[in-house]
């Protein structure tokens, strides 16, 4: 057996233990038996100065060596935390203000032309009229019967005088008989009779009473038949419940429409509303009158504000409903056009620093390294609120900062560092 390639294999084993698992201990022997001395051709004068070496440094130029003491150099900045404006980017849709098809309420033959569609149309303008038909006859029908019913009034009316007469005369006839009766000058037969004529003149008065409430009914159910003739002929005209535009064309001309059926449908565009959908997440920074933009697809802006925040979460989604008002007089924004929001909300403190400072701590958490009493290293964790070329914008951060620009990956907590301060960013 060869012994040359089983003594390699066992020296490379032991280097690559020695270089893996035991790294630090090496690099600290290496250290404390090499010691860094100058070339014997500089002179004391001339030596390199490090503090300036190290402010020179760039990002790809991270620190590997341990200084004097077993400290680490490292690039940090003095970070002041800014206000910015917290929005919230919405993607979404245009949407009529009113949109509803108009139908009619009574059936007939469509007569009038037909309106086309893109038409503008005014509120309570006519749309389509229909055949009024036999309406005419049956409202004239229901005017006479209301006409002979109010002349029935006064015929009960004079029933019910004569009644009275009546009864007053039968009282004076039992009066009488009364009198002579006890008197003993009539006998009792008479004024039983006269108290008879007396009660048949009562029953008399409460039919003619009976035949004025008669004569009343009868007026009221006339006049329900001319006010329902007259509402008939009132639906022979479709008319537009509000000013906007014709979506479709009317009914043509000679169309048998039936009650229910659509004579056109007209859309409002001004204002328009702006529709998105927000996140659980953010639903808490819009609030209805909140100033937002927007833009279209076509590049054409707006401006409004929140006008309608949902209370209920779409069960699919999970998202919350955000209408946005804008105005638009020249009516050039369509109904479903995409459109992208930015709802303004109260703005936040935040600082910005380069992407490359953040790190990730054993948890994973992510945060940055900040230098804290006694030059220590401090992970502190954040949350980034907004990406943009500049940097990042962090929260979660104290307002005054020094964070670990370069070097951070090489530290932990409670390691301390040389820093050399390079100017904020923001």
């Amino acid at each position: 057996m060869k012994l040359v390639p089983i003594l390699t294999a066992i020296l490379v084993s032991v280097a690559l233990y020695l270089g893996v698992f035991e790294r630090d201990r090496l690099l600290e022997f290496a250290q404390t038996s090499s010691p860094v001395t100058a070339p014997a051709d500089t002179e004391a004068g001339d030596a390199p100065d490090t503090d300036t070496a190290a402010a020179s440094g760039t990002a790809e130029d991270a620190p590997s060596v341990e200084a004097d003491g077993g400290v680490i150099r490292v690039v940090a900045t003095h970070s002041t935390a800014q206000t910015i404006d917290s929005a919230v980017i919405l993607r979404g849709r245009t949407e009529a203000a009113r949109q509803v098809t108009v139908a009619a309420e009574t059936s007939g033959l469509v007569v009038s032309e037909p309106l086309r569609k893109g038409a503008y149309v005014e509120a309570d303008q006519e749309l389509c009229s229909l055949d009024p038909g036999t309406r005419e006859a049956s409202l004239a029908e229901a005017r006479a019967r209301l006409a002979e019913a109010e002349g029935r009034v006064p015929e009960a009316q004079a029933a019910i005088a004569e009644a009275n007469a009546r009864i007053r005369e039968a009282e004076v006839n039992v009066n009488a008989a009364r009198q002579l009766s006890e008197g003993g000058f009539a006998s009792e037969t008479r004024l039983v009779s006269a108290e008879a004529v007396a009660e048949a003149a009562a029953a008399g008065l409460q039919r003619a009473q009976s035949g004025v409430a008669s004569a009343q009914a009868g007026i009221e159910a006339a006049a329900a038949g001319v006010a329902a003739a007259e509402r008939e002929i009132e639906r022979l005209i479709v008319r537009a419940p509000f000013a906007g535009l014709l979506e479709t064309d009317t009914a043509e001309l000679g169309t048998l429409m039936q009650p229910g059926a659509a004579c056109a449908t007209i859309i409002q565009l001004d204002p328009i509303k702006l529709v998105g959908f927000v996140p659980e997440a953010d639903v808490q920074k819009v609030t209805v009158g909140s100033p937002a933009a927007a833009r279209l697809t076509g590049g054409q802006e707006l401006s409004g504000r929140v006008t309608f925040l949902s209370r209920s979460a779409d069960e699919t989604t999970r998202t919350f409903r955000v209408e946005v008002q804008v105005p638009n007089d020249d009516l050039t924004v369509r109904d479903g056009q995409t459109v992208e929001m930015i709802v303004a909300s109260d703005g936040r403190r935040a600082h910005l620093l380069p992407q490359s400072a953040l790190t990730l701590n054993d948890e994973g958490a992510l945060g940055v390294r900040t230098i804290g009493p006694d030059n220590a290293s401090v992970f502190m964790p954040v949350t980034l609120l907004r990406d943009t070329v500049d940097g990042v914008w962090l929260t979660d951060l104290p307002d005054t900062v020094d964070v670990i620009l370069i070097g951070q990956e090489y530290v932990v907590d409670g390691v301390v560092v040389v820093p050399t301060f390079e100017e904020a960013k923001g």
